[in-house]
């Protein structure tokens, strides 16, 4: 039998921490905030406990954070009437329907997440991966530092072009071998792993298609403005480079230089398998096909139309179809990971139904703000955001309201719209932060605390970068 003492470890006191973190704000009234934003700060205050601290297993938080806005912040509160009820604040058209958040379960994200655990698998499976990994790597040598650059810029160049999140399914399958050629207790183990979803992030703020959070603010800028009957900015494909690649190239840097300092290696070599054997057995030919053909229709989605969610499901298909993967294969799957993410899409669809997100930003007086400060101010609040939900939800919530604030601010969309954008894909705190975060933490190489570390000082990086130089370049790219 447990003491008393025995209890007050690490893990019970975050659990305890969570669970006052749920309960203060049914006790606190916070001004402005309606009773349904309230419930969602509750279950909101848990889940960052919880998720920072890894107290349960993050995949069991997302679980418990979905049947908790299925309880407090759906229709089924309705029934709850001799508990808690249907909270105020939802307007005329009520609480949603529990579906909305079992629906996260199904969320496309997810099913972009899957086609690249296919394709890591099928990779692994045939070599594909040690085989990427000599061809790729050999011009950058043996040494640690240059490994993981040309690690970095390999995905940062593919990310700018393909979703950010394939990539990352992609290297981190080269990246594992390398990983476990590495002693137990060397901490360029650590550099690895963190170096591919950080460079994924950093590489999709380069082009308009990189990340989702780019194109949720294009669409944005291409609304028509009430007051002037015109819409409301324009920036060009090239344009969006112009400013954004030096931005990206800069960060890209600055993390690999951060990672060294942070995780050096014990060896003065990586060893990297630099012989190429390709698999020649029926399975391994239909899995190159599927592979190439899924990567040509990612890259050209803007010539076919078939956005890369939709293109997530054809290696899924095939390699299910043609039993490339069999059922014993299925099953072992990351099912854990796709959880995770589940839960922050559910969180942020709270944030939106309930005028969380709202009253967040209302506290802010951006009027009163310079336009290179009122950009600053989005860009934090965007990449506070995207630290806990999704950066696509983020960048959702906080476009329309970035557009009113510049509006009644009189500055520029074009730049606080921007702002948002790449503030929301600095977002790498957390593994819930970004779909390349929580794929490179299922590889276990790392942990929560470790990528909070690191991925917070990128972040203030980025947003020191942004706030000197992105208006400077926002004018050399003639966007201003």
């Amino acid at each position: 039998m447990k003491s008393f003492r025995d209890l007050f470890t690490g893990r019970s006191l975050a659990i305890l921490a969570a669970l006052l973190g749920f309960l203060a704000p049914f006790f606190i009234e916070i001004e402005g905030l309606p009773e349904a934003g309230h419930r969602l700060l509750s279950i909101f205050l848990l889940a960052v406990v919880l998720w920072v601290t890894e107290a349960v297993a993050l995949f069991a938080t997302s679980a418990l954070v979905i049947l908790l806005l299925i309880l407090f912040l759906s229709d089924v509160s309705q029934d709850l009437g001799w508990a808690w009820g249907v909270a105020e604040g939802f307007g005329e058209a009520g609480p949603p329907a529990y579906t909305v958040y079992f629906n996260s379960l199904a969320s496309r994200v997810l099913i972009l997440f899957l086609g690249g655990f296919f394709l890591a698998f099928g990779a692994a499976r045939f070599g594909v991966d040690r085989n990427l990994a000599a061809i790729m790597l050999k011009p950058f040598g043996v040494r640690p530092s240059r490994v993981l650059l040309g690690l970095m810029l390999i995905t940062g160049v593919l990310s700018m072009w393909m979703s950010n999140t394939a990539t990352t399914a992609t290297i981190m399958a080269v990246v594992l071998p390398i990983i476990q050629r590495l002693d137990a207790g060397d901490r360029f183990r650590v550099a690895l792993a963190l170096g591919v979803p950080f460079a994924a992030n950093i590489g999709g703020m380069g082009t308009p298609i990189g990340t989702p959070p780019n194109a949720i603010v294009l669409g944005a800028l291409s609304k028509i403005n009430p007051e002037t009957g015109e819409v409301v900015g324009q920036c060009s494909f090239l344009q969006w480079m112009l400013f954004a690649v030096p931005i990206a190239l800069v960060l890209m840097v600055a993390a690999w230089l951060l990672i060294l300092l942070m995780y050096p290696s014990s060896k003065s070599a990586v060893e990297i398998d630099m012989n190429v054997k390709w698999a020649t057995s029926g399975k391994a030919w239909i899995f190159y096909a599927t592979a190439l053909f899924t990567i040509l229709m990612w890259v050209t989605g803007t010539l076919h139309g078939i956005n890369s969610y939709v293109v997530g499901m054809f290696p899924i298909a095939i390699l299910l179809v043609t039993g490339v993967v069999g059922a014993k294969e299925f099953r072992q799957l990351e099912w854990d990971v796709l959880w995770l993410v589940a839960g922050g899409i559910a969180l942020g669809i709270g944030v939106s139904r309930t005028g969380f997100d709202a009253w967040v930003v209302g506290l802010i007086g951006w009027e009163a703000m310079a336009p290179a400060v009122l950009g600053g101010m989005m860009c934090l609040t965007a990449l506070a955001m995207s630290t806990f939900i999704s950066n696509s939800a983020a960048a959702n919530l906080l476009a329309p309201i970035a557009v009113a604030v510049a509006v009644s601010a009189g500055g520029s969309a074009v730049t606080i719209l921007v702002f948002v954008a790449l503030g929301a894909s600095m977002a790498m705190a957390l593994p819930i932060s970004t779909p390349p975060n929580a794929i490179a933490y299922s590889a276990g190489s790392f942990s929560t605390r470790q990528m909070a570390a690191t991925g917070s000082m990128i972040a203030i990086a980025g947003l020191i970068l942004n706030y000197l130089f992105l208006p400077t370049l926002l004018r050399m790219a003639g966007v201003l």
